[in-house]
């Protein structure tokens, strides 16, 4: 049975595992959308949207934890100026992952994740 493994630990250790995330956000945060492993998407999709809440909610304590979970100060910038206002009147659910086919490679599974409209 799988009692108690919520996070999926990618073949990773606890601190490469939060930093592969904080650069993922990053990616997303940036670009708006990313193609990465399907288990990476994920994992990366209830990061992002506790960010985004915080990011509605607007007030210090709130970018100060947003600026302890990212790299850059100047993401929490576009995170509170840019992306969270847009889902102002939405309660959750910002952003989508879209599968597609596995690599050649390695037959990963594979997906997009990104921001909904």
């Amino acid at each position: 049975m799988k009692h108690h493994s919520k996070t999926r630990k990618l073949g990773r250790t606890k601190s490469v595992r939060k930093a592969l995330i904080r650069s993922l956000a990053e990616a997303l945060i940036l670009n708006g959308k990313i193609k990465t492993t399907e288990a990476k998407a994920k994992e990366l999709r209830p990061f992002i949207e506790k960010l985004i809440t915080k990011g509605k909610k607007g007030d210090l304590a709130a970018r100060r934890v947003a600026i302890s979970r990212l790299i850059g100060v100047q993401l929490v910038g576009k995170l509170f100026s840019e992306i969270a206002p847009k889902f102002a009147d939405r309660n959750g659910g910002y952003t989508r992952v879209v599968k597609l086919p596995a690599r050649g490679g390695d037959g990963s599974k594979m997906a997009i994740i990104e921001f909904v409209a």
